[in-house]
C-alpha cells in the first residue's frame, strides 16, 4: 500500500492527517504552529510529526508517495510563499524545503485552494471537474479548481475572490489595504459591521439590540426569524456576494459554487440568498450553475493536500 500525508498549516494550529492513495483518511491529528522567531519552526516541527507518525505506523518511506500542504498565503506552481502573514513568513521554498527535511517528495498551494480541490475530490463537489470555493469566516477566502487542477495563477494569488473591490468609495481600509473589497461586507465581519452601522444610524425594533456581544450568527439567526434589520443585513449581503460571483464565473465558467466557513453554517438558508442574487446577475449561459455546501468541514484542508500528491 501506499500513502500520503495530507498538512494544513493555519496560523493557530497545524492540521495533518495519512490517508492511502484513494483518499481513506487513515489517521489525523495536529500539533500547535510555532510562529517564534518569524516561523522558522514550522517546517522543522511538521517534518518530526510525519516522521514520528511513520514510525507509529510502521511505514518505510518507500512506501510514502510523499506530503501536500496547504498555507495560509499566495503559493507559486513551484513551492514558493510569498509573505504569509499569520506565519511569519516572507519568502519561503516551502517544496524544497521540507524535501530535505523529509526525504518525501512535496506538493504546496493555498489552503483554500487545497480545500476546494478536497471538496471536488472527496466532498460535496464529488464528480464535478471544475468549482470555485468560497470560505465565509472572519475573512473570504476562495479556491478555484479547473478541468480537476488548482489554478494558482501568476503569483499564487488565483481565486483571491475575496479582494475584488465592489465599492470603490467605502472609505475603511480592508485588511489587505484596499478600499471596498468583497470580503469588507460578505464575510463574519463584514456582516457584524454592516449591521451595527445600521444600529446606529436607525431606532428601529430589532431583536438584535438584546444581544450583547453581537454576533454575525446573531444576526443570521435574526434574518431567518424575520426580523427585518437583520433580513436587510443579510439581503446586501447575499446581493453582494451572488454578483461577484457571478462575474468571477463570467470568467472561469465553473460547474459549482461551493460555500463553505464558519458562516456557511447558516446552511441552505445563507445558500438560496446568495443562488438567488447569482441567478440574477449571471451570463445567460451560466444561471444554472449548482450551489452547495461544503461537507469535508475542517478537513478540507488535508484532504486536498494529500490530492496534491495524486
Amino acid at each position: 500500500m501506499k500513502y500520503i500525508f495530507g498538512i494544513d498549516v493555519g496560523g493557530t494550529t497545524i492540521k495533518m492527517g495519512l490517508f492511502d492513495r484513494e483518499g481513506n483518511l487513515l489517521d489525523k491529528w495536529q500539533i500547535p504552529t510555532n510562529t517564534t522567531q518569524k516561523g522558522t519552526h514550522i517546517l522543522p516541527e511538521i517534518a518530526r510529526s510525519l516522521q514520528k507518525k511513520q514510525k507509529e505506523h510502521h511505514i518505510s518511506t518507500e512506501d510514502i508517495l510523499g506530503a501536500g500542504v496547504g498555507v495560509p498565503g499566495p503559493v507559486t506552481a513551484d513551492g514558493v510563499v510569498n509573505h504569509c502573514i499569520n506565519l511569519g513568513w516572507k519568502k519561503v521554498s516551502v517544496v524544497e524545503e521540507l524535501e530535505n527535511l523529509t526525504g518525501f517528495s512535496v506538493e504546496a498551494a493555498n489552503d483554500a485552494n487545497a480545500a476546494a480541490l478536497g471538496e471536488i475530490w472527496q466532498g460535496s463537489g464529488k464528480g464535478f471537474n471544475s468549482a470555485l470555493l468560497v470560505t465565509i469566516g472572519t475573512g473570504i477566502g476562495g479556491g478555484l479548481v479547473l478541468n480537476g487542477k488548482i489554478h494558482t495563477g501568476a503569483t499564487g494569488s488565483g481565486g483571491e475572490i475575496g479582494h475584488i473591490c465592489i465599492n470603490p468609495t467605502e472609505t475603511l481600509p480592508c485588511t489587505c489595504g484596499n478600499y471596498g473589497c468583497m470580503e469588507q461586507y460578505t464575510s463574519a465581519t463584514g456582516i457584524l459591521r454592516m449591521a451595527k452601522q445600521r444600529l446606529t444610524e436607525t431606532n428601529a425594533p430589532s431583536v438584535l439590540r438584546q444581544k450583547n456581544p453581537l454576533t454575525a450568527k446573531d444576526v443570521l439567526d435574526g434574518a431567518k426569524v424575520g426580523d427585518e434589520l437583520s433580513v436587510g443585513v443579510i439581503d446586501t449581503m447575499a446581493e453582494i456576494m451572488g454578483r461577484t460571483l457571478a462575474i468571477c464565473c463570467a470568467v472561469v465558467d465553473v460547474e459549482l459554487m461551493i460555500l463553505g466557513g464558519g458562516v456557511s453554517k447558516a446552511g441552505t438558508f445563507l445558500l438560496e440568498q446568495v443562488q438567488k442574487y447569482f441567478k440574477k446577475y449571471a451570463f445567460h449561459t451560466q444561471k444554472d450553475v449548482k450551489f452547495r455546501l461544503a461537507v469535508l468541514g475542517n478537513d478540507a484542508g488535508i484532504y486536498g493536500a494529500a490530492r496534491l500528491m495524486i
